[in-house]
C-alpha cells in the first residue's frame, strides 16, 4: 500500500511538468518626432494610432520637443492621423507595428512636397502654392481679430463707452487700414464721443467730430475703390449710410452744404430709406434757418414715406416762420399748407411727443385742430 502512494506521487509530479506555460501576450512600442512646415516641433498636438484589424484605438500627446512615445502598442496595421485644436495636419495608413520598436516622423514640409511630387506640380509651382496658403492663414487670422475688436467697439458704441471703441477701432485701423467698416465704425465712435462732449466742452466736440469725418471721408473713399464693393449688390444700400453719418458729422461743425450734398448722395444711393436721408436734411437745413430748402426736403420726405408724422410736423414748423402778422389788427397769416401740415401730424400721431405744440400753432394761427377721431375744436385767434 505504501509502494502504490508513493507511485501516485510521483506520477502527480510528472503531469506538472507536462503543463504549458502561461506566457504574456508580446506587444510594441511607438515613437516619433512631429515637425511643422517651417522645422519647429509641434507641440501639444495628438497623434491618434488606430488599429484597422481589432478596432482598438491610442491618442498619444507631443511634448515640447514635438516628440511622442508609448509601450504596448498592440501588432497590426494601423491608420495613423497627426492633429491639433480639432485640425487634421498628416495621416499614414498601413503603418505596420510589430514587437519591435517602430518609427513614425511627421515632416508636415515633407509631406507636402512629397504630395506635391506624387500629383507632378514641379517645386516652383508648389512653392508658389505655399505661399498662396501662408498668406491666407494669415489674412484669417487678421480678419478674425480684427473681427474681435469690431464686435468689441459696437458693443461700446451701443454702451455709450466711446473712448474705449475709439481705442480699439484706432488699433484695428492700425493693423489694417484698408477695410472701410473698419474707418466707418472709428467714425461712429468718435460721432458718439463728441456728442457727449459736446455737453461740457465744445472745443473738443469739435475735434471729435472733425477726427468722425476723416474716418467716414476714408471709408466712403475705400468702398467707392473696392472692386469687390462694385460687385456687390447691395454696395450702394451699404454705402448710403457712410453719406448720412458724415453728414451729420459735417452739419456739427457748420459745413451745412457740405452735409445737404453729403444727404442729397445717400438719398441717390438708396431710394428706400430716401425719406429718412432727407428728413435729416431738412432738420439741419431748419436749424441753419434755410426754411424754403428745409421744405423742400420735408416735401421729398412725404414723397417717399407720406406716413412719416414727423415730416410733416417740422414742415408745419417750417411753414410757421413763414407766418405774416398784421401790424394793425395782430392777425396772424399763416403761409399756405401750414393748417394742412400740422393736421396731419396730428391725424398719424394723435398723442405723439409733437401733439400739443402742434395744437399750439394751429391755435396761434387761428386754425381749426383735428384729429384721426374725427373731433374738431376751434382755436383761439389773436
Amino acid at each position: 500500500m505504501k509502494q502504490c502512494s508513493v507511485v501516485l506521487i510521483l506520477l502527480a509530479l510528472v503531469a506538472g511538468l507536462c503543463v504549458s506555460p502561461v506566457f504574456a501576450q508580446a506587444t510594441g512600442t511607438v515613437k516619433g518626432v512631429c515637425k511643422d512646415m517651417e522645422g519647429k516641433p509641434i507641440v501639444g498636438a495628438t497623434v491618434e494610432w488606430f488599429n484597422t484589424e481589432n478596432g482598438r484605438k491610442y491618442a498619444l500627446k507631443t511634448n515640447k520637443k514635438g516628440e511622442y512615445f508609448s509601450l504596448g502598442i498592440d501588432p497590426g496595421k494601423y491608420r495613423v492621423t497627426l492633429t491639433q485644436d480639432g485640425k487634421e495636419l498628416d495621416k499614414v495608413g498601413n503603418f505596420p507595428v510589430g514587437v519591435d520598436e517602430a518609427t513614425l516622423d511627421f515632416d508636415l514640409k515633407a509631406s507636402q512636397v512629397q504630395a506635391a511630387q506624387q500629383q507632378g506640380i514641379n517645386p516652383e509651382k508648389l512653392k508658389e502654392m505655399q505661399a498662396q496658403k501662408e498668406k491666407a492663414e494669415k489674412e484669417a487670422g487678421t480678419v478674425k481679430s480684427l473681427n474681435e475688436k469690431l464686435g468689441a467697439a459696437r458693443q461700446d458704441i451701443s454702451s455709450g463707452n466711446f473712448d474705449q471703441a475709439v481705442a480699439l477701432m484706432t488699433e484695428a485701423t492700425t493693423l489694417d487700414a484698408t477695410r472701410d467698416p473698419l474707418w466707418a465704425t472709428l467714425g461712429d465712435a468718435y460721432r458718439g464721443q463728441a456728442r457727449q462732449l459736446d455737453k461740457t466742452d465744445h472745443a473738443a466736440a469739435k475735434k471729435s467730430y472733425e477726427q468722425s469725418i476723416q474716418a467716414y471721408e476714408k471709408a466712403i473713399q475705400m468702398r467707392q475703390d473696392s472692386a469687390a464693393a462694385q460687385k456687390d449688390p447691395d454696395a450702394n444700400k451699404k454705402l448710403a449710410p457712410y453719406y448720412n453719418n458724415v453728414a451729420e458729422a459735417y452739419s456739427r461743425v457748420g459745413r451745412v452744404d457740405d452735409a445737404v450734398k453729403a444727404y442729397t448722395q445717400a438719398a441717390q444711393l438708396d431710394p428706400p430709406n430716401a425719406g429718412t436721408y432727407n428728413y435729416n436734411m431738412g432738420a439741419v437745413l431748419t436749424n441753419a434757418g434755410r426754411t424754403d430748402e428745409a421744405l423742400t426736403a420735408f416735401d421729398k420726405t412725404i414723397a417717399a414715406d407720406p406716413t412719416k408724422a414727423d415730416a410733416y410736423y417740422q414742415k408745419g414748423v417750417a411753414l410757421i416762420a413763414k407766418a405774416t402778422t398784421d401790424p394793425k389788427t395782430g392777425k396772424v397769416t399763416p403761409a399756405p399748407g401750414t393748417q394742412e401740415a400740422l393736421n396731419k401730424y396730428l391725424e398719424l400721431q394723435p398723442n405723439g411727443p409733437y401733439a400739443e405744440g402742434a395744437k399750439g400753432m394751429l391755435q396761434y394761427i387761428g386754425s381749426t385742430v383735428e384729429t384721426s377721431f374725427g373731433s374738431k375744436k376751434k382755436g383761439a385767434k389773436n
